[in-house]
């Protein structure tokens, strides 16, 4: 056994397997995946790191600054504007922590986890930035603050212990730089007992400076004020407790801050104070690092916060009533002229800066190893995967190093100090939204055991963040939006896969449910009627074209593809459709359609269609229209392998599907069951379709060819099969009408044009009948082009009789009379109406009441539609056309 398996066993049996069993699997994983197990608690690994970044720049050497510009009220404004924002986002946080295991990558992993690849990626370059972009801003405190302390030249020798420039500010900024990659190279372990350290530290020095408001006497600070034509000296005053400074302070000063030259305004007063509450994250990002992270973070960072708002409330007070404006807005570093031991506040100074930069760089190279790991960037972040022995992700410490370090030539604190703060404030809104959408998906596994935050918190920490941010800085705030717009449009056409849950799929479903419950088939009206399709398929290796036309059929309405097994489930040990969901799903995805599948289990094909007629669908979006493919004994075409969608990227077809057919197998069901299947849905009152030869319709090349006239859509409203009963007007014909006119409104069909055919005998008054038609066509808002078919070669055949005559003509209910002589002609009839069209929709009479008759019917049918290419036979029961506006 390896000794790390060893010592983890040992530890483990130690501490007893009652109260360590999470401390337990985490060590087991640890030495299953090679990393380091977590060791850090909650004081060291999430209070600690937390004060220290929220403390640091803004506490030593910016709250003068602050109350000195925006006075003591704005001051006091401001933080509880700053930590209402924060205060709403550390809720999120809790939550989100609470709800399920943490890995590394804290706000990057909470985003991630709950928004799915695409948000989460976008957001953690995001978050990766904003703490490169703090860990730069830190260090050119420190940088700012070195230069303060030791850049004046000794007394009477004019040398400068640090000299002063912008090339060797960067320097001594590259060489802090350099000290905080050491120990974050180290590792966490060594990290966090550096940070406690410097948390020790920064304790004294903040109750050294508590002290010193009340135990220094009044003195006079003179002021070094650099300008571009040299420097100045200005006086400024410590008074002690005065309520005369106290009352010069309460209002708003704003002045021009000397560093930059700039004036300020609350804005911009606001940015810089804000980088004082954007430490919230610290422990978080350490959260692979944590032993129990959903115990410690809500805890710690809750904790953490509260201190330091009490902390800076009250030190604005004290400098308020001590302080003139002149110390306050001219001298960043007057915490130190006024305390009782100087050096201490140096060291602090210096101590809680440097930590706060090892925070954010430590924090960056976490949420950089975490995005590598994801593999959402492929290859481009492939090298920060790499991990040391005891597993600190080194390659991630560096180059987030590197970035650091190219930020550090911005030069100036104040400059890098909005931009930071918009990244900060996009990333806090961005936690928000992910608590907020999980509360809204309404998922039962959303369960955090922290309770204390709501939707209304979540809404408000968004309106905040944003509100907050075009205030500090609109450019900085639309450029950091746009450069998240372009991340989020990258990962989608990635595509990245995850194992992690999308959160738009739960709210999706949550709307969904909602509106379907609301969509209430009572208030249903014609006007607003659409076509909802449930194509049967047998094998889809035979249909895919018939698929695809059906898909170009169902304007924006429901389409469900409905299969049959015929095997009996009393009979198996497990449900054999659930294996060929994927496979049906992904024949979906890949031919583009939009639609449902539907699969059952059925003693035969009949009960299977009755039970998809009765079951598909939900509330009001159920299937009105029944699509089979024809039956006859054309030998089954693999459709499949030739369609576009796979011969054009050359991907295999899916291998769920058996098969074809071969032409001497016998088929599934009966003509008799075939013909029983569209009684059945006629008797439900669902209309039917019946598609001969569509595998034959090649959409492509039909209606991109470039010939004159340009390309057809057939239409025969009438009953070819009952001449007697022709009529335009009656249910049926006006729906044929309608599915004609559907297809011709689809984008690519929209070349084609509808040629309705008008059927007339010798004796009657076709020119008025045509009016009538186009008067009704003219009302519908449907264009076609009306001709005119003489209908006497058929109805009298030649050499028929008066007698004959008037018996053709005079049809029964049912086809007996129908002689095949009679179906044949008509079959002539309608191939003489040249040139060929793209598809041909005839009428499809209703099955014979005699079920007897049902092998005739079809046969009939079949002799109908012989030779004619792509045809569809429409029987229609649905009222579906109206003149209303």
């Amino acid at each position: 056994m390896a000794s790390s398996e060893r010592s983890a066993l040992l530890t483990y049996r130690l501490c007893g397997a009652s109260g360590e069993e999470e401390r337990g699997r985490e060590r087991g994983r640890a030495v299953a995946t090679g990393t380091a197990p977590r060791k850090l608690p909650t004081f060291l690994g999430v209070v600690v790191p937390t004060l220290l970044s929220m403390f640091s720049v803004v506490l030593f050497l910016r709250l003068g600054f602050v109350v000195g510009h925006a006075g003591l009220y704005q001051a006091l404004a401001m933080f509880a504007v700053a930590y209402f924002i924060i205060g709403m986002t550390v809720l999120s946080v809790c939550a989100i922590a609470t709800n399920g295991a943490l890995d590394a990558g804290g706000a990057y992993y909470m985003i991630s986890r709950a928004l799915g690849p695409e948000f989460g990626g976008s957001i953690g370059i995001m978050f990766f930035l904003a703490n490169v972009c703090g860990s730069a801003l830190y260090v050119l405190g420190l940088v700012e603050a070195l230069v303060d302390s030791f850049g004046i030249p000794l007394v009477g020798t004019g040398i400068h212990v640090l000299p002063q420039s912008y090339w060797y500010e960067l320097l001594y900024g590259t060489v802090l730089l350099a000290l905080c990659l050491l120990v974050c190279l180290v590792g966490a372990s060594i990290y966090a007992k550096a940070t406690f350290l410097i948390f020790l530290i920064v304790a004294g020095v903040l109750g050294t400076i508590l002290v010193s408001f009340f135990a220094v006497r009044p003195l006079g600070v003179p002021i070094h004020v650099p300008h571009l034509n040299g420097s100045s000296t200005e006086n400024g005053n410590f008074t002690g407790f005065s309520l005369a400074t106290l009352q010069d302070n309460l209002g708003g000063g704003y002045g021009v801050d000397y560093t930059t030259g700039q004036r300020m305004s609350f804005s911009s007063v606001f940015a810089v104070m804000f980088n004082g509450c954007t430490g919230i994250m610290a422990g978080s990002n350490m959260s692979g690092d944590l032993k129990r992270p959903s115990y410690s973070i809500p805890r710690g960072t809750i904790s953490a916060v509260l201190f330091t708002y009490l902390v800076y409330n009250l030190l604005a007070f004290l400098m308020c009533a001590t302080c003139n404006r002149i110390l306050l807005q001219k001298d960043y570093g007057f915490l130190r002229d006024i305390s009782i031991f100087p050096p201490l506040v140096t060291v602090g100074i210096y101590a809680a800066t440097l930590s706060a930069a090892m925070s954010n760089l430590i924090g960056a190279s976490r949420i950089l190893y975490a995005l590598a790991r994801d593999d959402l960037f492929g290859r481009a972040l492939a090298l920060a995967k790499k991990t040391s022995a005891n597993g600190n992700p080194v390659m991630a410490v560096i180059l987030s190093w590197l970035v650091v370090q190219l930020v550090l030539f911005s030069g100036k604190l104040n400059t890098i100090a909005g931009v930071v703060t918009t990244f900060f404030l996009l990333v806090y809104a961005t936690v928000n939204l992910a608590c907020l959408a999980l509360e809204w998906a309404s998922a039962p596994n959303f369960r955090p055991t922290f309770r204390y935050f709501t939707w209304h918190t979540c809404l408000l920490g968004i309106a905040g963040c944003c509100v907050m941010m075009f205030l500090i800085s609109p450019v900085s705030a639309t450029a950091s939006l746009g450069f998240l717009l372009l991340l989020l449009l990258t990962l989608h056409y990635l595509s990245p896969s995850s194992t992690w849950g999308y959160i738009s799929q739960a709210l999706i479903f949550h709307q969904v449910r909602k509106y379907l419950l609301m969509l209430d088939v009572r208030k249903d009206h014609v006007k607003f009627w659409r076509p909802q399709m449930l194509l049967m398929v047998q094998n889809p290796r035979g249909s895919a074209r018939l698929i695809d036309f059906v898909n170009d059929l169902k304007k924006s309405g429901l389409y469900v593809l409905g299969h049959v097994e015929l095997q009996d489930l009393d009979m198996l040990p497990s449900d054999p459709l659930q294996p060929q969901q994927d496979s049906w799903l992904s024949l979906v995805d890949k031919l583009n359609v939009k639609a449902f599948v539907s699969l059952t289990l059925a003693p035969s094909v009949r009960h299977g269609v009755r039970q998809l007629l009765f079951t598909s669908g939900l509330g009001g979006m159920r299937p009105n229209t029944l699509v089979l493919g024809f039956y006859d004994d054309a030998a089954p075409q693999d459709g499949l392998a030739q369609h576009p969608a796979f011969t054009s990227t050359r991907e295999e077809i899916p291998l769920g599907f058996p098969p074809l057919r071969a032409p001497a197998a016998p088929k599934l069901l009966s003509a008799r069951e075939y013909v029983g299947i569209v009684a059945d849905a006629l008797k439900m009152l669902r209309n039917v379709l019946l598609a001969r030869q569509l595998e034959s319709l090649d959409k492509a090349q039909e209606l991109r060819r470039a010939a004159s006239p340009p390309p057809a859509i057939h239409v025969w409203p009438v009953n070819l099969l009952r001449p007697d009963s022709a009529r335009y007007a009656d249910t049926c014909s006006l729906f044929l009408l309608q599915m004609a006119c559907v297809l011709n409104m689809t984008r690519a069909w929209r070349r084609t044009r509808l040629r309705l055919f008008l059927c007339v005998e010798a004796g009657t008054m076709p020119h008025a009948q045509e009016e009538k038609l186009r008067q009704l066509l003219k009302d519908l808002r449907i264009q076609a082009q009306i001709q005119l078919v003489p209908w006497d070669a058929v109805a009298r055949p030649a050499g028929a009789t008066e007698e004959e005559e008037e018996e053709t003509m005079n049809f029964p209910a049912n086809t007996t009379q129908v002689s095949d002589e009679y179906v044949c002609a008509a079959n002539r009839l309608i191939l003489e109406q040249g040139p060929a069209p793209v598809v041909r929709f005839l009428y499809l009479p209703r099955p014979p009441a005699d079920t007897s008759l049902y092998p005739l019917y079809l046969h009939q049918l079949e002799l109908l539609t012989r030779g004619l290419g792509p045809t569809v036979l429409v029987h229609g029961v649905s009222a579906v056309t109206s003149t209303q506006l």
